[in-house]
């Protein structure tokens, strides 16, 4: 059954569904309850809660247990990016299955306080984490939350979350913390509803480099005092990306003067991968999870123009290759402008924002049609809305902290 079907025949305001081949129409009336469960399932999230409008029944169909164990067999659903401004007063996502800004309804802990940040996110939640170092995993659909226990951490330097589908749709925090040699890795299991002790990291034979922590100083081509160690957006603080490879679950994260560090959590290693451009380069950098791999995008600037390019590491030889290029015209539009970049990755598109004191923008970039796409202007009620980062999640409605 097509989904869009569905939407059309919602625009009628009647209990119709459509097939498309030629099979007439159908009462949903006349289902019975396991059938037209299933049906609803089959609905983007967002247009099954214009359908509760319609009549009771249908309202009634959101809390029962056995639809959400129908919407938990659908293997995905497109993303929505829960969008990070100056200030969380506001929860707008952009919804890609129907390229609109919506505004979602503001979880009452948020609310309550100010300081919760989002850190990380996975399947159909996102997790927050306020100044005292307290964590909250929420489904920004339902506005379900659930607090986790406190737990006493050294430096931070990346926050993952990896969710599981399903019916109980658990999932995992881990945290990497500690001061480098000295690192160790920690998980919370929903299941258990408890941390783990930790687990101490060692450094990879194989890598005979340091972790560069200490900020190193140059001047610009303009004469200004640049230093390497990087100032990021309080939400992308702990930007990182967790993937599976051989069967190893691997964290990525960008240390404070811009390189890439691995952390093999199946191996309890880590290493510290080639700096992509010299050290005395002016650029902005983050790290994303693409189509299962770690990808590192850049935006530089040289011979008078910026250029934003997306990069691979190859592991054989130990160095990345270019995978991917925004075009020059599109690109040359942030030269000159000192813009920032904060990127998410979400299935085989990544959302790149490009914020300065002079510019807001937001790119979607599809890696399988190699399409770049500015997102329009997000108006609520003629207020412009600007952003700093976002988080990428599935609009599910049987998610559940």
């Amino acid at each position: 059954m097509d989904s869009h079907d569905l939407c059309a025949s919602r625009l009628s305001r009647k209990r119709k569904f459509e097939y498309q081949e030629d099979h007439g129409t159908l009462d949903l009336d006349d289902l019975n309850q396991d059938l037209l469960e299933k049906v609803l399932s089959r609905l983007p999230t967002s247009a099954f809660f214009r359908l509760t409008s319609v009549c009771k029944r249908w309202k009634s169909v959101a809390d029962s247990t056995s639809f959400k164990l129908a919407c938990s067999e659908i293997p995905s659903r497109e993303p929505c990016f829960f969008m990070v401004g100056s200030c969380l007063n506001k929860s707008v996502v952009f919804d890609s299955a129907e390229s609109k800004w919506k505004q979602l309804n503001h979880p009452s802990f948020l609310r309550k306080d100010l300081s919760f940040m989002p850190v990380a996110s996975s399947g159909g939640l996102i997790c927050f984490r306020n100044a005292s170092g307290n964590f909250i995993v929420s489904n920004p659909v339902t506005g379900s939350f659930r607090e986790l226990p406190h737990t006493e951490n050294q430096t931070i330097h990346a926050i993952v979350m990896q969710s599981s589908p399903g019916p109980y749709h658990s999932f995992k925090l881990v945290l990497v913390c500690g001061e480098f040699p000295r690192v160790y890795f920690k998980t919370f299991n929903s299941a258990l509803n408890r941390w783990d002790d930790g687990n101490p990291l060692s450094k990879n034979h194989e890598d005979s480099g340091e972790i560069e922590e200490d900020a190193v100083y140059f001047l610009s081509k303009a004469g200004n005092l640049v230093a390497t160690y990087m100032l990021r957006s309080p939400s992308k603080q702990y930007s990182s990306v967790m993937t599976i490879k051989n069967g190893h679950e691997i964290v990525y994260f960008l240390s404070s003067s811009g390189t890439v560090v691995a952390c093999d959590l199946t191996s309890k290693c880590f290493s510290e991968y080639p700096r992509l451009l010299p050290i005395w380069s002016e650029y902005s950098v983050d790290i994303v999870e693409c189509r299962g791999e770690m990808i590192v995008v850049v935006l530089s600037e040289f011979f008078e123009s910026a250029s934003l390019r997306m990069w691979r590491y190859n592991e054989g030889n130990r160095s990345w290759q270019q995978i991917g290029a925004m075009p020059p015209a599109m690109a040359h539009e942030f030269y000159g402008k000192k813009v920032d970049i904060n990127c998410l990755g979400a299935g085989d598109r990544i959302l790149i924002c490009l914020n300065s004191s002079e510019l807001f923008r937001y790119i979607l970039y599809d890696s399988v049609g190699n399409e770049w796409i500015e997102l329009p202007t997000c108006d609520m009620k003629g207020e412009v809305m600007e952003f700093m980062s976002a988080f990428s999640f599935e609009p599910r409605i049987e998610a559940c902290g």
